[in-house]
């Protein structure tokens, strides 16, 4: 499951990108400000909700770099190979992601309301809210 800041543009491309390429259907997807995305969070042991895009997976919650390189992990070759950003050091993958996330709107724009999904990536929502 991939949880994603629902108004953000960035967001809202880039699960557009990996439905594109997760050909066999691995990813679901809900809106962070979801309450299927506050259900799926409820254990997780967060203060507020997570201003990063979340993967959650059948060893827990992952945030940040991390979520974007067990993502990567999982597409079809050749966008597999991301995955070996895992050898940068997470603080420094982490710093580039949080330059990134808090310029996004700013660079991406925002909408005001989460959009709805084509018809197509509907089936793949937790959510539609």
């Amino acid at each position: 499951m991939i949880l994603f800041d629902g108004v953000c543009n960035l967001c809202n491309a880039t699960v557009r990108w990996v439905a594109k390429r997760d050909a066999v259907g691995r990813f679901c997807y809900a809106s962070l400000q979801s309450e299927a995305a506050r259900r799926l969070l409820a254990g997780a042991d967060l203060v507020d909700r997570p201003d990063s895009m979340v993967l959650v997976d059948h060893d827990g919650a992952h945030f940040r770099s991390a979520a974007a390189i067990r993502i990567a992990k999982e597409l079809a070759f050749p966008w597999s190979l991301l995955a070996w950003l895992g050898v940068v050091p997470r603080p420094v993958r982490d710093a580039a992601y949080d330059l990134v996330a808090r310029n996004r709107y700013r660079w991406f724009g925002r909408q005001e309301s989460c959009p709805l999904p084509t018809s197509e990536l509907a089936r793949r929502f937790l959510d539609s809210e």
